[in-house]
């Protein structure tokens, strides 16, 4: 997907964003920054975009996300439990309705029996009456990691469009 695609594919959540009122907030780890900048290249994303974390290191999705240190020790960075708990950390410090993240393993290497290179963690969360409500999915992109980075955005990008749409 081309940087152009990703741009529209934002623009088109940022109008379902405005027309609920509602405010994004993102963690990333593996996309490092590239899905607060895709979302950032629409003009007038401050009207839905509230603040973006890149939590790189264990100790960062910890102290900034409240990511637990037994869940990182338990299932690893590359998780969905973690996926869920950097979601859920993005949408308790920010002001959002909504979050996403991104864990992963772009590659070449850092691959582990069961975790391969590609593999990218997405953490979904909600806020509702009931509190915060939290989904994950998994998914293996092929490619060099700026392939895989670039499909863990878009990817992102869709599954919030998925959760917000009417």
């Amino acid at each position: 997907m081309s940087q152009t695609q990703t741009v529209a594919l934002a623009r088109q959540l940022g109008i379902l964003l405005v027309d609920r009122g509602w405010m994004l907030a993102c963690a990333e780890s593996c996309t490092g920054g590239m899905l607060s900048a895709a979302i950032t290249d629409v003009a007038g994303s401050s009207q839905w975009f509230d603040r973006g974390f890149v939590t790189y290191s264990n100790a960062a999705k910890s102290e900034q996300l409240r990511v637990g240190i037994d869940t990182l020790e338990r299932f690893g960075a590359v998780s969905e439990e973690t996926a869920m708990e950097m979601a859920a950390g993005a949408l308790d410090a920010s002001h959002a309705q909504v979050a996403v993240s991104t864990t992963g393993i772009a590659g070449p290497g850092g691959a582990v029996p069961g975790k391969p290179v590609g593999m990218v963690c997405f953490g979904f969360a909600q806020r509702s009456g009931q509190g915060i409500t939290t989904r994950a999915v998994t998914k293996v992109f092929e490619g060099d990691r700026a392939q895989v980075r670039t499909q863990a955005v878009a990817f992102a990008l869709h599954g919030v469009l998925d959760l917000v749409q009417p």
